[in-house]
């Protein structure tokens, strides 16, 4: 049983990995927000942003930070689902097969560069994110809780690359849009990056102590109208229903699955204890609005050709749904 001792603690500990997470990484601190939703909702994110933004530098971080056993894998055409899982090699000196875990075996994986790999090895990674678990050979290995995987790509270069899935998009529990720095940030970003020791995380949390953090954001109450808010705005980006604005019946072709509504709530816990609270508000589940089915949201041939953007039609949505 979660008590109050133990959110507290909790928050303590997850503040200090907020702070350790700033030492290295500029500004961003919405990025970093839905990244912790992640965390502490154990779902995983797509972190989406051009070259040179600090996508990398930010899950290097937290994977080090929280004391988790972190791997990269840097995904390329040639990348293979036996390089990312593991594979069964034959021992001479014990006569027989022994499995050799990849890198997926981890708590924090980063897939850099998730669009490059082929739909072959995008496809390895659906088990692992929807079971935790792979399968090889015939035999199932589970993966230690927590596991997490943060998934990066670039949105202007489509050279090479391979679009997601659906199936794959659905299975990230937030996406992550990583801005420009203004001014200020871009300052201290060079300022910090030409020192002789360039700042990096140490360990702040230990794996039970993220583990107790996902129990105790997991155990916040949401109010029933909050939940029914959450459910009917997931409603009305599906084209044909009764709430649906004309953005989205005209320009959508597919709209969130239940992923989405589980989404906005998971977000609006993870935001309420990031902000050291003990309640859900209105402002948290419309928060998330974005992060949690901007992704999902899959607009028409038509919607294509005017330039309507997934984040318009949820605007929209937005608009249309009363609150409680």
């Amino acid at each position: 049983m979660i008590t109050e001792h133990n959110v507290e603690a909790a928050q303590q500990a997850v503040a200090a990995l907020r702070s350790e997470i700033g030492r290295v990484i500029v500004g961003q601190e919405r990025l970093v927000d839905v990244v912790l939703w992640g965390v502490l909702g154990c779902g995983h994110v797509l972190i989406e942003g051009v070259p040179g933004l600090g996508k990398t530098l930010l899950v290097r971080s937290l994977g080090r930070a929280m004391g988790l056993r972190y791997q990269r894998v840097q995904c390329t055409p040639d990348l293979m689902p036996a390089d990312i899982m593991g594979t069964n090699v034959f021992l001479p000196e014990e006569g027989a097969f022994r499995f050799l875990p990849g890198p997926l075996f981890a708590h924090v994986l980063l897939a850099d560069e998730v669009n490059r790999a082929t739909p072959k090895t995008q496809a390895a990674l659906l088990e692992a994110m929807q079971e935790s678990q792979v399968t090889v050979a015939g035999t199932t290995h589970l993966l230690e809780p927590p596991f997490i995987v943060m998934a990066t790509q670039n949105p202007i270069e489509m050279e090479g690359t391979y679009p997601l899935p659906e199936a794959q998009v659905d299975r990230f529990l937030f996406k992550a849009e990583v801005g420009m720095p203004d001014e200020r940030d871009m300052l201290e970003i060079t300022r910090r990056n030409t020192l002789p020791e360039v700042p990096s995380t140490v360990p702040v949390m230990t794996r039970e102590q993220v583990l107790m953090a996902q129990a105790a954001a997991a155990s916040y109450a949401v109010p029933e109208p909050l939940m029914d808010y959450a459910v009917r705005l997931v409603l009305a980006t599906h084209p044909g229903h009764r709430a649906a604005p004309n953005l989205v019946n005209d320009f959508v072709q597919y709209g969130p699955s239940p992923r989405g509504a589980l989404a906005l709530v998971t977000a609006a816990k993870a935001q309420a204890f990031l902000d050291g609270r003990y309640h859900v508000t209105l402002d948290d589940l419309r928060g998330a609005i974005r992060p949690a089915l901007v992704h999902r949201v899959l607009v028409n041939f038509r919607g294509e050709a005017e330039g309507v953007a997934p984040a318009d039609i949820l605007g929209s949505v937005v608009k249309s749904v009363r609150p409680p």
